[in-house]
């Protein structure tokens, strides 16, 4: 037991460069929500619903992060922060990391029947700050979601998303990406699909650029041949 809070406490301190030792780890609201699950998570199993229920509410009054009983996590999740919501049918591999202000949503089924609604994170994949990711979908192993992006599709493994609906930036998992992302968005780092969006804004700038200079000029021929007339 105790080996095995030290090596999550290790992920954790792999993931984070903040804390300077184990004992600060110890103090991550994320840390403590997980423990807190990991009981609730057992009741809940036990059909003793409202008692998970009381340990979910006392994990959110003190951690502000709210995850539901039933919700399934693997090993070394490690929530950056808090005010993160994670559905009743989650499922979350091993070595996951979310950061602050996501969101694993549901579903609402028409005939009113459950049943899984909520996504599936695979193994090693990162959920960026104020993610949205919604519905019974798989974010495949090591994919990344950018911060704020709104998921509603399957994503491939490997895959970074970004955007609002995200959409992939088509890297190939085997050629980038294969280290931590913090907040799983890719910053300087060259993303195909991301191109088009910033070579629009910079193809826009410069016809507007090139717009006002002819509009300087037609002002100026115009002003030189009133000049004339004078």
């Amino acid at each position: 037991m105790v080996s095995g809070l030290i090596a999550y406490l290790d992920s954790i301190v792999a993931r984070d460069p903040a804390p300077r030792s184990r004992w600060e780890v110890l103090l991550y609201p994320g840390l403590w929500a997980v423990g807190f699950h990991r009981v609730a998570h057992r009741l809940f199993r036990a059909r003793l619903f409202f008692l998970a229920r009381a340990v979910n509410h006392l994990a959110r009054f003190f951690t502000a992060i709210d995850i539901h009983p039933g919700a399934t996590i693997g090993r070394h999740l490690f929530i950056d922060h808090g005010f993160t919501v994670i559905g009743e049918t989650a499922e979350i591999g091993d070595n996951v990391t979310i950061y602050q202000c996501v969101t694993l949503g549901g579903t609402n089924p028409a005939n009113g029947v459950g049943g899984k609604r909520h996504p599936t994170l695979s193994d090693d994949s990162i959920i960026g700050s104020g993610a949205q990711i919604l519905g019974p979908i798989t974010i495949g192993r090591r994919a990344r979601v950018g911060a704020n992006a709104v998921v509603t599709e399957d994503v491939p493994e490997g895959a970074t998303m970004v955007g609002v609906k995200a959409r992939s930036t088509l890297v190939a998992a085997e050629t980038w990406a294969k280290d931590f992302i913090p907040y799983g968005t890719p910053c300087k780092e060259p993303c195909a699909d991301a191109e088009p969006a910033v070579g629009r804004i910079c193809k826009l700038e410069a016809e507007i650029a090139d717009l006002r200079a002819q509009v300087a000029d037609l002002l100026a021929a115009d002003q030189r041949h009133d000049g004339t007339k004078g």
